[in-house]
């Protein structure tokens, strides 16, 4: 991930964690997916406000994570997101979980297609053009990494 990164942070909360006192494994995804949906807004493209316009939808097609160490109750967790890659109809990303030590904790990827009101997949060009300001595609310029804190 050389690209700038979106950033999120948040700290596990005792209801993320398992019996075992750490992250719940599907937990990772929630706060991904929270990470996304501040980063789409910080783009511009607010999903709650596509959903209703109906105009565009972004459903997930595919999740994957790798989990290299725990997350416990109390930690201070950065998340690192950027785009991998963009295409015609569907784009990825990355995501990085580092610890308050920086050490990588957690990794994930997510794949988005495009949809339209008819169903007919595709990005328009104005998303396409926001995402790679985060990432690989379409040969455009990285912005400065930007960052946010998820309100409790």
């Amino acid at each position: 991930m050389s690209t700038p990164a979106f950033e999120l942070r948040f700290r596990v909360a005792l209801h993320d964690t398992d019996a075992a006192g750490v992250l719940f494994f599907a937990h990772l995804f929630r706060h991904a997916h929270d990470a996304y949906e501040a980063w789409m807004a910080h783009l511009g493209f607010p999903l709650d406000a596509m959903l209703r316009k109906g105009e565009l939808r972004l459903p997930l097609v595919h999740a994957a994570a790798d989990y290299r160490r725990p997350l416990r109750h109390g930690d201070e967790v950065t998340i690192q997101l950027r785009v991998a890659d963009i295409g015609e109809s569907a784009f990825t990303i990355e995501y990085r979980f580092l610890a308050d030590t920086g050490e990588r904790a957690a990794t994930a990827r997510s794949v988005h297609v495009g949809l339209g009101a008819d169903e007919r997949r595709g990005l328009p060009q104005p998303l396409r053009d926001a995402l790679a300001q985060f990432g690989r595609g379409d040969g455009a310029t990285a912005k400065p990494g930007v960052s946010a804190e998820r309100k409790p």
